[in-house]
């Protein structure tokens, strides 16, 4: 069957569709996105207001209509960190139910963790041993931690790129001190959680989705987007720490005219580089890999394995 999966995100709100079946490989269709950057859109009681709520209905509408064209049958639509936290999240998606009769399932941040992991794991396959998953969002940041489908600890951390651009770096280039300042305030919040993860034992492969570390891949000489998913794509600590205080000089448009860094998310690559730099450091992570399969892919896998089992 033709499968829609609607993600609303921090940064952007996102529909992709496959063709897909149990037992088979989720083949993409069709990926429709749209910025709307919900992180930034908050007011300062923490709410969504009028104005982002608004633009999420044209947008969730849009996507609507993109799905009807590209005859998907069902629909997968759920919410991550900008609508959970927001102050105003019932009323949201009250509306947003009620003039587009989507009802977003919101997701927490544990659900993100478990499915970003669950989607690494089908990827990589039982080879890969113990499997430590990062991914940084626009809101968040996950850890998930297993041998098996089910990690054996995840958590979510308030570190995503946007959340921090928005509250840490407010220049443009960031100011010195303002950088220091988030680098402690990362590092302390991802050292409380080490320890969780430390009982568990070394894991055998560490893996990262997202936009985020994709980039930073990127940057550090890892192959393009283009060359298709199947194409092994690593990011090495010691890369990263070279590239974080280039990062740091940069304005915005200077770093857009990096290559693969777009203009949407140069603005907060600085303050997802730090964070991928201390969970790297903090974990004791010399190399990891670029994972194309994350949280989208997850929600599809979950739907598929409830198909199966009915």
């Amino acid at each position: 069957m033709r499968l829609g999966v609607l993600d609303v995100g921090s940064n952007t709100v996102h529909l992709l569709v496959v063709d897909a079946h149990p037992g088979a490989c989720p083949l993409p269709a069709h990926s429709h996105k749209a910025e709307l950057r919900l992180a930034q859109l908050l007011d300062a009681s923490g709410a969504i207001g009028p104005e982002g709520v608004d633009k999420l209905i044209e947008t969730v509408q849009d996507a609507l209509e993109a799905a009807e064209d590209k005859g998907v049958e069902a629909l997968l639509p759920f919410a991550t960190s900008a609508v959970r936290e927001a102050g105003n999240a019932d009323e949201v998606l009250a509306r947003v139910k009620a003039e587009t009769g989507v009802e977003l399932q919101v997701l927490t941040g544990a659900e993100e963790a478990r499915l970003t992991f669950l989607a690494a794991r089908r990827w990589f396959g039982w080879s890969a041993g113990k499997l430590l998953v990062l991914d940084i969002g626009g809101g968040s940041l996950e850890i998930a931690y297993g041998m098996d489908e089910e990690p054996d600890a995840a958590v979510s951390l308030p570190l995503g790129a946007g959340r921090l651009t928005a509250g840490w770096l407010p220049a443009d280039p960031a100011d010195p001190a303002d950088v220091r300042a988030l680098r402690r305030h990362v590092r302390a919040e991802i050292a409380r959680t080490v320890g969780e993860f430390s009982r568990l034992g070394t894991p055998d492969h560490v893996v990262a989705t997202s936009k985020t570390f994709k980039q930073l891949a990127r940057l550090a000489g890892a192959a393009r987007s283009a060359d298709g998913p199947y194409v092994q794509r690593e990011l090495k600590r010691r890369s990263l720490e070279d590239w974080v205080p280039r990062l740091a000089s940069m304005t915005a448009d200077e770093r857009a005219e990096l290559p693969g860094v777009s203009p949407g998310r140069s603005g907060q690559l600085l303050a997802g580089a730090l964070v991928a730099e201390a969970a790297m450091d903090l974990f004791g992570v010399e190399t990891l890999e670029i994972c194309p399969w994350a949280l989208r892919e997850g929600v599809i896998l979950r739907r598929l394995d409830h198909m199966a089992s009915e």
